[in-house]
């Protein structure tokens, strides 16, 4: 091997060395100053969004953009929007609604009260998603949904129910094939470009800031939605989730989980049963 190719290597390992220690200060600065927690994100993904930030705001390096992060929150909340990933819709995955409403609306119909956690509730469509189909099964007025997320501007969003029109057709075909039962039009009102959804939707929502990371248990739930989250962390934090989630939880408890996601190879995988062998909803029997 000749010499310059020898040391374009070492130039090479040697610059994904101290990226990688930029990034880790980056975000170890994030969480002591703001209590923020990314440290144990999905490396590749965390990376990615980083430096698209980087970018976008015309710096060189991330020591400059953690420079800016640390002194001025309006790069925070910059960068925060770029780290928090709010990829959902209504009825999103509407295989799962549908079993959900065939094999956990018939329990929770024995419960004198029903108390369901979203955990990263992102801009909240899945909440409603929710909200409707309790209110379809006559189970809306005695349940109390709690939709959370770390994102403040989610949380914002998710509370004004207010979502473009151009979504209402992707939105009302997942509806329908969750087995709706009325015309998914009625709730909401058609305003300009935006679909504006009724306001007794909010009545039994409660949408809060929590942190999966940092934050502990609050409440026991019958039913816990946390799709498409633990994905985006690696494995130490995914046990994290796990046991929160477990000890949030009661008996005889569901748990509904992402297309790519499961409790096997958990710690917690023992205390739960698939209730459908293709969709991710578990039972929780332990």
């Amino acid at each position: 091997m000749s010499s310059e190719i020898e040391d374009s290597i070492q130039t090479s390992a040697a610059d994904t060395e101290l990226e990688s220690l930029e990034i880790s200060l980056l975000l170890e600065g994030i969480y002591r100053l703001y209590g923020y927690d990314y440290r144990n994100y999905n490396s590749p993904s965390i990376r990615r969004r980083i430096l698209h930030r980087m970018n976008a705001e015309n710096l060189n390096t991330i020591s400059e953009l953690q420079n800016k992060v640390l002194h001025d929150r309006n790069y925070l909340k910059r960068l925060l929007s770029d780290l928090v990933i709010s990829v959902t819709e209504m009825f999103r995955d509407p295989e799962m609604f549908a079993v959900f409403r065939t094999e956990v609306v018939p329990w929770l119909r024995t419960l004198p009260s029903i108390r369901i956690w979203h955990a990263g509730c992102a801009t909240g469509e899945e909440a409603y998603s929710t909200a409707i189909l309790l209110h379809e099964e006559g189970l809306y007025d005695k349940a109390r949904i709690y939709a959370t997320d770390i994102h403040e501007e989610a949380l914002a969003a998710a509370e004004s129910a207010t979502y473009h029109l151009k979504n209402m057709q992707l939105y009302t075909r997942n509806y329908q094939q969750a087995g709706g039962k009325n015309a998914f039009s009625q709730y909401y009102q058609a305003d300009k470009d935006h679909a504006v959804f009724h306001d007794f939707l909010k009545e039994n929502i409660v949408f809060a800031e929590h942190n999966l990371v940092t934050d502990g248990s609050f409440n026991e739930f019958h039913v816990i939605f946390c799709r498409n989250v633990l994905i985006y962390f690696n494995h130490d934090l995914q046990e994290r989730v796990y046991q929160l989630i477990y000890n949030s939880l009661s008996l005889n408890g569901f748990l509904a989980l992402g297309q790519n996601e499961s409790v096997a190879f958990s710690r917690q995988q023992v205390s739960y049963v698939p209730v459908h062998p293709a969709i991710k909803i578990f039972k929780k029997t332990k």
